[in-house]
């Protein structure tokens, strides 16, 4: 009974209460907002979390080895990286990072989602490429986080 009474709560709190991150200006939210192509050379790459399990939980991303920041629940970073290569995007996970492997073409937008999964103890984060208009109606629904701040050890 008190093993039960455990996991309740451990779920009850992975699934209820709200994290949250630094955020960027209202301004450069909206700016990234209007999906304009990325740099010269470059490919931009949007990184969002809208899902609803997990809510008070934060969880790191990096994009080859360096962190874009700490997700929380309705946010999004957007980063620029070289065009014409792979990248490797990773993000904390219940026992280990969670890696997505890319190449991303010059010149265009790339949309990640990052989702959260229940483990035994603690929630879980994975990552998935989403076709970009559905990444377009996800973004614009959420804020911007502010970059570079992670908790987890590279």
């Amino acid at each position: 009974m008190k093993i039960v009474s455990v996991f309740a709560l451990t779920a009850a709190l992975l699934i209820s209460g709200c994290a949250s991150v630094d955020m960027a200006t209202k301004a450069e939210s909206a700016k990234a907002k209007e999906f304009n192509p990325p740099s010269d050379g470059k490919a931009g790459v949007y990184v969002y979390r809208d899902s609803f399990v997990g809510k008070a939980l934060k969880k790191d991303v990096w994009v080859d080895g360096v962190c874009i920041g700490e997700t929380a629940p309705d946010v999004f970073f957007y980063t620029e990286v070289a065009g014409g290569k792979n990248h490797k995007l990773d993000t904390e996970s219940e026992f280990s990072p969670n890696t997505l492997e890319l190449m991303f073409e010059t010149g265009k937008n790339y949309f990640i989602r990052q989702f959260i999964k229940l483990g035994v103890f603690v929630g879980g984060a994975g990552l998935e490429q989403v076709p970009e208009d559905e990444g377009k109606v996800a973004v614009a629904k959420l804020e911007m986080a502010k970059p570079g701040s992670c908790s987890g050890a590279r």
